[in-house]
């Protein structure tokens, strides 16, 4: 089991900048894939990017694609979301979310853990 803890939401002007990390518990980190899903409100949960075990593969939404970078240092068991050129759009609850690697990896109920969530908000 992993216990997720997501930091460095807040808010910021459109075209600006944030990194949201997330730190997991235990010593198996490197046992899952990581991904990162947003919830607006009034809308549902969706995926936003993902990286596998070793970092060497990614996957991300085509809304993010090109300004969201997703990174992961299993040394220090934390998984990173770069997000530039932030829109009002990417205003939401931003959470982390782990799973043991499999092949589905954009639906939420594929991530058995899951982290408390982190606010950001992007004014216009």
């Amino acid at each position: 089991q992993v216990q997720l803890v997501e930091s460095g939401g807040g808010l910021v002007q459109a075209g600006g900048s944030l990194r949201l990390s997330c730190a997991a518990s235990g010593r198996t980190f490197s046992s899952y894939a990581m991904g990162w899903f947003r919830q607006a409100p009034g809308k549902e949960r969706e995926f936003v990017a993902r990286i596998s075990r070793n970092g060497g593969s990614t996957a991300y939404a085509d809304s993010v694609k090109g300004r969201f970078t997703i990174s992961r240092d299993n040394a220090k068991n934390t998984v990173y979301l770069q997000m530039n050129s932030l829109k009002p759009e990417d205003t939401a609850v931003y959470f982390c979310a782990a799973q043991i690697q499999i092949s589905t990896f954009t639906a939420p109920r594929a991530y058995p853990y899951w982290g408390q969530g982190t606010q950001v908000t992007v004014s216009s």
